[in-house]
């Protein structure tokens, strides 16, 4: 039954080291814009909540706190899958298109950006009083 353990979890250090850089590099690929999926599942989701508290202080502070929690959050993906990739190739980092990377979380800014915009994501204040108001209609 241990011997499963120490398969998932070794005692070695650079077995600790490889479960470590797997689990870094890992939750950086889902916080980077390399996955297709993980900006309306993680990023956005994210994004929303860490801007939630200056929409509540003025509502203009609202995107401009979404763009920087978003690109924040991915910029924390490149650097974690960065980090724990060059942990597990052990020297051998692999290269990557800072300038595609840079591109794909740019075009992502812009259609979030149209997406607050034109109302489609609601601002905190819209969904507090929906909350508060049910619909009874």
């Amino acid at each position: 039954m241990f011997k499963r353990w120490e398969k998932i979890f070794p005692s070695s250090a650079a077995g600790r080291r490889r479960v470590w850089c797997s689990l870094l590099a890992t939750f950086g690929y889902i916080l980077s814009p390399l996955s297709w999926w993980n900006d309306l599942v993680v990023n956005i989701p994210i994004a929303y909540v860490m801007a939630w508290p200056f929409a509540l202080l003025d509502e203009r502070l609202f995107l401009p706190s979404l763009i920087l929690a978003y690109w924040l959050t991915n910029v924390l993906g490149f650097v974690m899958l960065h980090r724990g990739v060059a942990g597990l190739m052990s020297g051998r980092v692999p290269a990557l298109s800072l300038r595609g990377n840079l591109l794909v979380t740019l075009v992502y800014t812009v259609a979030i950006s149209l997406l607050v915009i034109f109302h489609w994501l609601p601002m905190p204040q819209e969904l507090v009083e929906l909350i508060r108001t049910p619909d009874h209609g």
